[in-house]
């Protein structure tokens, strides 16, 4: 599938990673890492001479068969705020034959990029009775995150600094006592009669009183949090443990692993409880749960492990970052 038109790479870092993500006999893991330092080269602001040619080869690796893999090509182009990002991930989203967790990566990731320009697939796709469900969900989502950027709504709002980097599916919701309550936010959370972005922004607003870890307000979040796993969108829930995979909180591990060992949970929904286990994986007994899920039956659960182990380790070794890194003037290590 051709996804962006090859143009030549003259810069030896990407090229490399390139070479490495979109190389099916490399190791899950490594390919991972790639991707992870392909996202750092991606999203540097001002942007550089390295800015597209990682995005393009970052959309390159679109042709991998892991649908694991290309879910996360398209969250790592969301993250690049580049508008080099959008054609590949339109491409993707558009494609029906594509799995439906990379088109509503795409999806969302056409969101956090704010592109007006994509407005009409996304609610094309948004009023779609015929859709996947997942997909449909997120396109709404992308849709209320793209007039909420451009809006007036934005300016007005007084927001919390957040702890995170992240560019997300929604804002916290504004700050003010009244919302800023954790019994205030969970209700919000968990009541369905409301548009999924307004609920996404309580849940990320218990996000960021849940960081730092120590704080007074963390625990009681992170358990107003959990409850999320019992709502009826798998993407909602799937939302959850990618917020918790970002929290790396102890109290969220009991809902990750019950997430995790309910096979009869959604493949979408487990693979990113592994995942932020994985970002866990410092605390005891995380890995020997992990380890029992590396013959799972399903694909993107066991591929999920084999990088949330290669987490846990990086993160038992102390690391900063999950990416090889580069420092000026020298080369990427790989």
């Amino acid at each position: 599938m051709a996804v962006l038109e090859n143009t030549p790479v003259d810069d030896p870092q990407v090229l490399t990673l390139r070479n490495i993500l979109t190389s099916e006999s490399e190791p899950l893991a490594r390919r991972f890492r790639a991707l992870f330092s392909l996202k750092y080269l991606a999203s540097q602001k001002p942007p550089t001479p390295q800015t597209v040619p990682a995005i393009e080869a970052i959309a390159a690796a679109f042709t991998s068969p892991s649908a694991l893999l290309k879910h996360e090509l398209a969250y790592c182009l969301g993250q690049s705020r580049h508008d080099s990002a959008v054609p590949p991930l339109r491409h993707v989203l558009q494609d029906k034959a594509e799995d439906a967790m990379c088109r509503h990566e795409a999806a969302e990731a056409l969101g956090a990029l704010g592109d007006k320009g994509s407005l009409d697939l996304l609610k094309e796709l948004r009023d779609d009775k015929q859709e996947i469900e997942v997909v449909r969900e997120t396109c709404d989502i992308a849709v209320d995150r793209i007039e909420w950027e451009h809006g007036l709504q934005r300016q007005q709002e007084q927001l919390k600094q957040s702890d995170f980097a992240s560019i997300d599916p929604a804002p916290p919701l504004p700050h003010t006592s009244k919302s800023q309550s954790i019994p205030e936010l969970e209700k919000t959370l968990l009541d369905t009669s409301l548009p999924l972005f307004q609920r996404y922004r309580a849940m990320f607003a218990l996000r960021d009183l849940s960081s730092p870890p120590d704080l007074p307000t963390a625990v009681p979040a992170v358990q107003s949090l959990a409850r999320g796993f019992g709502d009826p969108s798998a993407l909602f829930r799937h939302e959850i443990a990618f917020v918790f995979g970002q929290l790396s909180h102890p109290a969220s591990i009991p809902s990750l692993v019950e997430t995790l060992s309910n096979t009869k949970e959604a493949g979408m929904v487990r693979h990113e409880a592994a995942e932020a286990l994985g970002s866990l994986g410092d605390e005891e007994g995380v890995e020997d749960v992990l380890r029992k899920f590396l013959d799972d039956p399903e694909q993107v659960v066991r591929d999920s492990v084999i990088v949330a182990l290669d987490m846990a380790e990086f993160e038992k070794n102390g690391e900063v970052e999950y990416a090889l890194v580069p420092e000026a003037g020298k080369p990427v290590e790989v």
